[in-house]
């Protein structure tokens, strides 16, 4: 974990430093400059998503942070993701919905928020051209789920069992186009962990991904 995190910093770092350094030495052209602090600023950004998830991560490895539980609708929380990823869907032609109805766990909001988002945000990143994210909610034989369905490239079986572990990329090459950090799924898979939940993916290649999180039944 710790080789790969320092290879995963040093990338955008190396980036920067690069452009800065051509910047610094007037070799840019007076045109060049603004694109290559585009540049810079981006690979900041890059390292900055990084560095929290890396933090969130590590949190979570320690047992979560020190907040209590409380009762959280899930449904709040996929309308507060929609509004957050509404306008980068958009800009990819995916159309985001929400279907359902209640689903009441015990819970920490930030976390479950972030779970929630990373499924989605993933399923946006690997989505195609006027495709679709669904965010389901409900309870069944008792226990709240949440589902996050696309319509995306999907999983090929033999990444399925593996897409979970951290750095884990089935598309390198995709994934740094989009900007993710290799850690989204690991947060979302410990987060359900630390609410004693399950986790079930189902996946085709080019027909989409489905991933169902189920929690415990919610004490009376």
């Amino acid at each position: 974990f710790t080789a790969n995190v320092s290879h995963e910093l040093k990338t955008p770092l190396t980036s920067i430093m690069g452009y800065a350094e051509i910047i610094a030495g007037g070799i840019a052209k007076p045109e060049d400059v603004a694109p290559f602090a585009g540049k810079i600023r981006t690979e900041a950004q890059r390292l900055l998503a990084l560095i929290e998830d890396i933090i969130h991560l590590s949190r979570l490895d320690e047992g979560g942070e020190t907040v209590a539980f409380e009762p959280v609708e899930l449904s709040a929380l996929c309308d507060t993701v929609r509004d957050r990823l509404q306008s980068k869907a958009a800009g990819k032609g995916i159309a985001l919905r929400i279907e359902g109805g209640p689903a009441a766990v015990s819970g920490q909001r930030r976390t479950l928020e972030q779970m929630i988002f990373n499924l989605t945000d993933n399923a946006i990143n690997y989505n195609k051209p006027q495709g679709s994210v669904t965010l389901t909610t409900g309870t069944e034989s008792g226990r709240p789920f949440v589902q996050v369905s696309d319509t995306g490239i999907g999983i090929a079986p033999e990444h399925q069992s593996r897409v979970f572990e951290r750095f884990y990329r089935v598309d390198k090459s995709h994934s740094k186009a989009s900007g993710g950090t290799g850690l989204g799924l690991s947060i979302v898979k410990h987060a359900v962990q630390y609410h004693h939940g399950d986790i079930r993916l189902t996946s085709k290649p080019g027909e989409g991904t489905v991933i169902r999180i189920t929690f415990p039944a919610a004490a009376q």
